[in-house]
């Protein structure tokens, strides 16, 4: 085996013009495809579909695997990942006839899925059942998904491996190996890392060289177990196992390995061997101006006005930031709340309530709950005033803090506020910030209307240090304001995008403040190892 220091490959991206936030690696296998063959089965490729300016192009494909309906993949598939743009994404699978190109009537499509990175990114690992045309069930076939992020530094390494002696399974010529590499998770599952090509009649073989990164490989641990298996490849699937062995990549550097069979160990007496050779989750809280500068609800001027054939500003705005950020919500549960209304059943002024109504549980389910929520709200308050934003700032900050001190990257809080006006108690906003910016809380704030935001540009303290009315100054940048009014003729992608931009650099500074690594630590470099190259 051989190790050198590399840079990362390039990736095809399907982002726009904003700074890529890191790179995703993508690995595919189905189950229980349809057999579309008559003597065979069937032998599938997936197809990796990105969508732009809502046209299908495609971006990737995998290899071919001849004669099996439980194909397990090995090529990964690579993209830039943009966490505040909605990336679509779709999967087609199809039995492949010959050499032709995917799409053309030799080929039989065996079933398809849509969804988000975004959606794979957050869950990590996906299963999805695989769908035919006008949203039939492919029988019982599905697709999985695992994603794997690469940050710039996880490093890439190049591994060769070779083997001697191999045992021969042909009857007519000598076995057609190949090599599978399994990382073994913390959970005791397997995830195939690489497969190398199949050498022909030779029991000494030596594969090409290849590329991978640590992650993947070893989810950046050195001494985490790895499975390797050699089989003399069959065209029809039936493949024979040689025999395997574990190892390290630490080990990897410097040690070969037996090869061996486990069930012919136990048969035979002077058998030796058969040749040598955690995720950054958010949590999401929706704070909704109800105060009585918005105008009455029942009043089609109102910026609160339920509109049968439109959504008003409020939900345009909740729903186009609302659906990025719940992908990356670890149980799609937001926590939704009301400020400025006089809310029952005593009707007194409240700055911070649950507008379900529920004070024990304030979360609804997924964005549309939020929605429901507060459609259904709506009939039932008040709008008052005046519009005080620090009781919500406070709340959603203590929350954030925890219990307990947070140990790892794995917790981060967003604060989303929908807003239509000047804030009244701008001193104590002021402090509630200072405060919260050294929690794991970022404040996105959305102006609806057409009011003057001179303060909320303060807040944002992109033109200068925010200070506590002390003086203090923030640990961190932790708000964003955007008028709703710039992007009205913009698609909700866009004002995503705007207010979500800044999300990735606040969550990097804090736990670098805290002096949290990263949930894959990067390995050190040494000469005789790897070096973690920048992209």
């Amino acid at each position: 085996m051989s190790e050198s220091q590399e840079a990362s490959s390039p990736v095809a991206g399907i982002g726009g013009p904003a700074a890529c936030v890191t790179k995703v690696e993508l690995r595919v296998s189905c189950k229980s495809l349809l057999d579309r063959d008559t003597l065979n089965k069937s032998d599938p490729c997936v197809m990796l579909m990105v969508q732009a300016q809502g046209q299908w192009t495609e971006l990737d494909r995998t290899e071919v695997i001849k004669s099996n309906l439980n194909p397990v993949f090995a090529k990964v598939l690579l993209l830039d990942y943009y966490f505040e743009e909605v990336q679509k994404l779709r999967f087609e699978v199809y039995d492949i006839h010959g050499t032709h190109s995917i799409g053309t009537r030799d080929d039989d499509f065996l079933g398809g899925v849509e969804c988000t990175l975004g959606q794979i990114v957050a869950q990590k690992k996906m299963v999805k059942p695989l769908l035919l045309k006008y949203g039939k069930y492919a029988g019982k076939s599905t697709i999985t998904i695992h994603a794997e992020e690469i940050s710039g530094n996880n490093g890439y390494v190049e591994l060769s491996f070779c083997a001697k002696k191999l045992d021969d399974k042909d009857l007519f010529s000598k076995s057609d190996p190949f090599l599978e590499i399994y990382r073994v998770n913390d959970d005791g599952t397997e995830q195939l890392v690489h497969r190398t090509e199949v050498i022909k009649n030779n029991l000494n073989p030596v594969w090409e060289p290849f590329k991978v990164s640590l992650i993947s490989l070893c989810s950046c641990d050195e001494d985490r177990k790895l499975r390797c298996l050699v089989w003399d490849y069959d065209s029809r699937g039936k493949h024979d196992f040689i025999g395997e062995f574990y190892a390290t990549f630490k080990e990897m550097q410097k040690v070969t390995w037996e090869c061996v069979n486990p069930k012919y160990k136990l048969k035979k007496k002077n058998y030796k061997n058969s040749g040598k050779k955690e995720h950054l989750f958010l949590r999401i809280s929706v704070a909704i101006d109800f105060t009585a500068s918005n105008g009455d609800p029942r009043n089609s001027c109102s910026l609160h006005y339920i509109n049968p054939y439109q959504p008003n500003e409020y939900l345009k705005a909740l729903i186009a930031v609302g659906e990025i950020c719940q992908d990356y919500d670890s149980d799609k549960r937001f926590s939704a709340l009301g400020f400025g209304a006089r809310i029952p059943p005593n009707y007194e002024v409240s700055h911070d309530f649950a507008i379900n109504f529920n004070p024990d549980d304030d979360e609804c389910e997924e964005i549309q709950g939020v929605v429901e929520a507060y459609q259904n709200c709506l009939p039932k308050i008040q709008l008052y005033g005046p519009t005080n934003v620090a009781p919500i700032i406070n709340r959603i900050a203590k929350q954030a803090a925890g219990k307990e001190p947070i140990k790892d990257a794995s917790r981060y809080h967003i604060l989303l506020i929908l807003t239509d006006g000047v804030v009244t108690d701008m001193a104590d906003t002021r402090e509630a910030i200072v405060r919260a910016s050294y929690q794991p809380l970022s404040i996105i704030i959305v102006g609806v209307g057409n009011a003057d935001f001179t303060d909320m540009q303060i807040l944002d303290g992109d033109d200068g240090v925010l200070r506590s009315p002390k003086g203090e100054p923030v640990l961190r940048d932790i708000v964003q304001f955007v008028p709703f009014r710039d992007f009205k003729t913009a698609s909700p992608a866009a004002l995503a995008k705007c207010v979500l931009a800044e999300v990735p650099k606040q969550v990097v500074e804090y736990f670098s403040h805290k002096v949290i690594p990263p949930m894959c630590p990067v390995l050190d470099s040494t000469p005789n190892s790897i070096a973690n190259t920048p992209d």
